[in-house]
């Protein structure tokens, strides 16, 4: 009698390979987030008048601002300051991130969203 689903004799060689080959990348892509979590990137505003510096994980670690940039009559330009430069730090984060997921991926996109 003929078996019915699966194959015979375990899983071909190459099946077998591809599931090396996606294990090897797990493990590339934790080690590669966990370096990422590390790494920090810093971005200025206002001519440097502001800088911020975020961590690989999206957190906010250091806000540095100059002494002539605190002026009290006009709040709203440091607000504005500190905003431009967190949103820059984080798209640096952002970038180097996808870098390493189309390094990891060999450009074909499979980092993040899907595209359906």
């Amino acid at each position: 009698m003929a078996k019915r689903g699966g194959f015979p004799g375990g899983m071909p060689g190459n099946m077998n390979n591809l599931m090396k080959q996606a294990q090897r990348m797990q493990r590339q892509m934790e080690e590669n987030q966990k370096e990422m979590e590390t790494k920090e990137f810093t971005a200025a505003a206002g001519g440097g008048a502001v800088e911020v510096t975020v961590t690989g994980k999206k957190e906010i670690v250091r806000v540095k601002l100059s002494e002539e940039v605190v002026d009290p009559e006009d709040i709203e330009m440091l607000e504005d300051l500190i905003v431009a430069a967190a949103g820059e730090a984080l798209r640096k984060a952002d970038e180097a991130n996808a870098e390493i997921m189309n390094k990891m991926t060999g450009g074909l996109g499979l980092g993040g969203g899907f595209p359906f």
